[in-house]
């Protein structure tokens, strides 16, 4: 039987605000503009039929009835931490409307290009890692000056398809160890993050296989879904939806 995909949203709500029972604050409730940037995750790239996780939750954000957020997809393949601290107050700062002068949160999701070894899987790192604990450090400050924020996590690789691009070759190691420097340096600002890494690791390789695009590196468009449920169930973000109970909604869509 296949779902719709404005009915598997309504399953993903209903669910967690049965599970969670949540208490959802007057000001989350209205209206709310929203910026992803990061890289080829947030972008959707490897999703021809649904666009990635970003573009669906948008799309969701967009129902009748739900409350309505406005989400600006920034992100832009291949593009590392510091190439993403370089332009998040520029693009933050233009992305205002009429009532919201400015976005009310920020979703950050980038990392895995920092990762690979170049040329040889014993080759140094695109990005050093001591560098790169310097420039997520400054990201996640730069953000927090403007406006809330919360992180996404990475998606590990398919390491049997590297090299990438036939120079680039990520390896589980090595995103290990970025995505815990970054999931520690959003710990000590208290800046939710959400560890996909963790997640899929926990899954067998044949699970993951089937969500990898054949370059290894990109979730496919199963891959994306698994990536929005993840987001949609996560409690943090939970309370920026909102939405109705779906309970009567979902028995009239299955009747």
């Amino acid at each position: 039987m296949q779902i719709s995909i404005t009915l598997l949203f309504k399953m993903s709500s209903f669910q967690t605000s049965t599970l969670m029972q949540l208490s959802v604050s007057p000001k989350l409730c209205q209206p709310l503009k929203i910026v992803a940037l990061g890289d080829s995750l947030v972008y959707g790239y490897g999703d021809p039929e649904k666009g990635g996780w970003v573009e669906q939750l948008r799309r969701w954000w967009m129902l009748p009835d739900s409350v309505g957020h406005v989400l600006y997809n920034l992100g832009v393949r291949g593009n590392r931490t510091q190439q993403i601290a370089q332009r998040l107050e520029v693009e933050f700062r233009h992305r205002g409307e009429i009532r919201n002068r400015v976005p009310d949160l920020i979703i950050l999701s980038v990392g895995v290009n920092d990762t690979p070894r170049l040329r040889s899987p014993k080759g140094r790192n695109y990005t050093d890692f001591s560098q790169f604990e310097s420039e997520i450090a400054t990201l996640l400050d730069q953000a927090q000056k403007l406006c809330p924020v919360v992180f996404v996590g990475m998606v590990p690789v398919d390491e049997t398809k590297m090299p990438f691009l036939d120079c680039l070759f990520y390896n589980h190691a090595d995103q290990y160890r970025y995505k815990e420097a970054t999931r520690q340096a959003c710990e000590q600002r208290q800046i939710p993050y959400l560890d996909i890494f963790d997640q899929w690791m926990q899954r067998s390789q044949g699970w993951r296989s089937e969500r990898i695009t054949n370059d290894g590196l990109h979730p496919n468009t199963l891959g994306y879904q698994d990536l929005l449920e993840s987001v949609l169930n996560w409690k943090e973000l939970s309370e920026y939806h909102c939405q109705a109970d779906y309970g009567a909604e979902l028995q009239q869509e299955f009747r």
